[in-house]
């Protein structure tokens, strides 16, 4: 492809569903607080190792193998920008679901879902911002759009460091009325989720098809180097299978739809960098169940002992 038009589009959604969308996420990330407790972590503190490799794998292996990736496959500026953006984003909240389907260590999922939304406060638009401006291509759209990190982690901040601490909060004060809840709250709000970025993409179909099998062919590469990041470093270390499963999902499947919402907030739908996440978010629901279905049939051989 020799055009660049997915770095000067960009992808029309109005501000009231973006507005909408912020508040849609925030519901989902408190949905997911609602069934976590301060005791939840106290196996994982006690025995760290599986929780900082998940960490390491999220955070420092990712974003690092997703920029070697992009010198490798050089895509237009703009689907680089969207690569970085959801290589720097926390995993994903269906990645506890797709654990529990997977025979993994489900309390090692939630786990790190919890830590790394928290630690995506400031790690998120760091990352983002480090390996964008380390890509020449990238660096100069960073350039023209003049992003700042700090209020990236503000919005951040409210977008899933404040609907944690909230949900916690319930769950330590009504632990039965906040589990109660979590049921219905995280399946109505992620489905509400993903309708609004189903729209979005419907809405601004002409572009989609025109560029799909283009950004296909890298989000599927992307992230089957997401998963093996993830099982590799388990691997290496020799951690338990349901805890290697926890990791690898945890790597794979990550926060899209925070991506997005900061693709729209700070880049005003840059065409590239939305298509991009927006088809991360659908894939990666779709590779997770199909390897949750191959995991449900092996038999975990080395289990977590907690």
């Amino acid at each position: 492809m020799t055009d660049n038009i997915l770095d000067t589009i960009h992808i029309n959604f109005d501000s009231g569903s973006l507005w909408i969308m912020n508040l849609v996420l925030s519901l989902v990330m408190f949905g997911v607080a609602l069934e976590i407790s301060v005791a939840d972590f106290k196996p994982l503190w006690q025995k760290p190792k599986a929780l900082l490799l998940g960490l390491i794998s999220q955070f420092i292996l990712l974003p690092a193998f997703t920029f070697i990736l992009v010198l490798f496959l050089e895509p237009l500026p703009s689907l680089a920008l969207g690569m970085f953006m959801v290589a720097a984003c926390p995993g994903g909240n269906i990645s506890n679901f797709i654990s529990y389907l997977s025979k993994a260590n489900t309390a090692l999922s939630v786990s790190l879902t919890a830590i790394a939304t928290m630690l995506a406060v400031v790690m998120t638009p760091l990352n983002f911002h480090f390996w964008s401006v380390l890509y020449e291509p990238s660096a100069g759209l960073i350039q023209d759009i003049s992003i700042s990190p700090l209020e990236m982690i503000k919005l951040v901040f409210l977008l899933l460091g404040l609907p944690i601490i909230l949900g916690m909060y319930v769950n330590y004060k009504k632990p039965k009325l906040a589990l109660k809840i979590a049921k219905k709250l995280k399946v109505v709000s992620l489905v509400f989720f993903i309708s609004l970025v189903v729209i979005a993409l419907y809405n601004n179909r002409v572009i989609f098809m025109d560029y799909v099998l283009y950004v296909f062919w890298i989000v599927l590469l992307h992230n089957i180097i997401a998963f093996a990041t993830g099982y590799s470093l388990g691997k290496l270390f020799n951690v338990p299978e349901d805890s290697l499963r926890s990791i690898t999902i945890e790597t794979g499947i990550q926060n899209s739809g925070l991506g997005l919402l900061l693709i729209f907030t700070f880049f005003d739908g840059l065409g590239g960098m939305a298509l991009l996440a927006a088809f991360w978010g659908i894939w990666h629901i779709v590779s997770g169940l199909i390897l949750a279905a191959f995991w449900n049939k092996k038999t975990i051989t080395k289990k977590t002992v907690v």
